[in-house]
């Protein structure tokens, strides 16, 4: 690489994130100055460019309301009506969910479903979720009647096939019961490790079934959901996009990719409505 390019791609970089950063906070002050009824808005009808509502599930450790404190208004301000639930409490914890039993959580996604089909009137939902809120979907799809009632799922960097945490997982062997441990007090957590009976079940037979389109929007710079790849999927209405092929200058890991990229969320838009797809580039940052 030419001198001249190893200074100028970091900077280029340094502008590109203080852009994401700083796009959604200017779109935050718009809606706060301007009437909104927010999301979860039970009211909303979704419209004929828009008919189907969107689901947005939120990943371990997260909530319904902060996984999506900029994927969420950005959606409603493109006419989506948009909807977010909590799942997996376990007794005692407030505010970070996402811990308990993934077939459990699966069964609270379906519930919520329901619920929002039976307000919005509307036939099917998209779902969007981040993390295990990308693959969890997976199983309600699967076993629990979900492929009649949806049209599409997108997972921000899902971990579909386990998480290694950079390989930190690996190491479980090495310390006797700190597994149990895991599986015992926070069983969400347990179902996510690669080759757990859960992904075990979830992933026989193939990835994905017949009727939903499926795709997967990732990130090179993954710290959780490791190797990044395996966050792939396989099947015949599969998208697996890199964010990096998209804009090579995008830096986001695990958590940036759903809490700040409007690069992932035009992506994201894409996904939902690929009748009227536009190119996501670095510039998307600003659309």
């Amino acid at each position: 690489m030419l001198p001249w390019k190893r200074v100028l791609r970091p900077l280029v970089a340094l502008a590109l994130t203080a852009a994401v950063a700083a796009v959604p906070a200017a779109t935050a002050e718009a809606a706060a100055a301007a009437p909104s009824t927010g999301w979860n808005d039970y009211s909303c009808k979704p419209s004929a460019a828009h008919p189907r509502p969107v689901v947005l599930v939120h990943g371990t450790l997260g909530n319904s309301v902060d996984n999506w404190l900029s994927l969420a208004p950005y959606l409603e301000d493109r006419g989506y009506c948009v909807f977010s639930l909590d799942y997996g409490q376990l007794p005692g914890v407030p505010l970070f969910y996402g811990l308990g039993p993934i077939d459990k959580s699966a069964q609270q996604l379906s519930d919520f479903v329901n619920k929002v089909l039976t307000a919005t009137g509307a036939a099917k939902a998209d779902l969007v979720g981040h993390s295990q809120g990308g693959m969890m979907p997976r199983y309600y799809l699967k076993f629990l009647g979900g492929a009649a009632k949806v049209n599409a799922l997108v997972g921000l960097a899902p971990d579909n096939h386990g998480a290694t945490l950079s390989g930190l997982t690996n190491l479980l062997p090495y310390f006797p019961g700190a597994e149990d441990l895991i599986k015992s007090t926070t069983p969400g957590l347990a179902d996510q490790l690669p080759g757990s009976a859960f992904l075990t079940k979830l992933n026989a037979g193939g990835d994905t079934v017949p009727g939903v389109h499926y795709t997967v929007i990732a990130t090179q710079y993954d710290e959780v959901a490791t190797p990044w790849r395996s966050q792939f999927l396989t099947g015949s209405d599969v998208r697996n996009v890199s964010l990096q092929d998209l804009c090579s200058l995008d830096l986001s890991e695990h958590l940036a990719i759903a809490l700040i990229d409007r690069i992932a969320f035009h992506e994201v838009v894409n996904a939902l409505d690929p009748a009227h797809a536009t190119t996501t580039s670095c510039a998307s940052v600003f659309s």
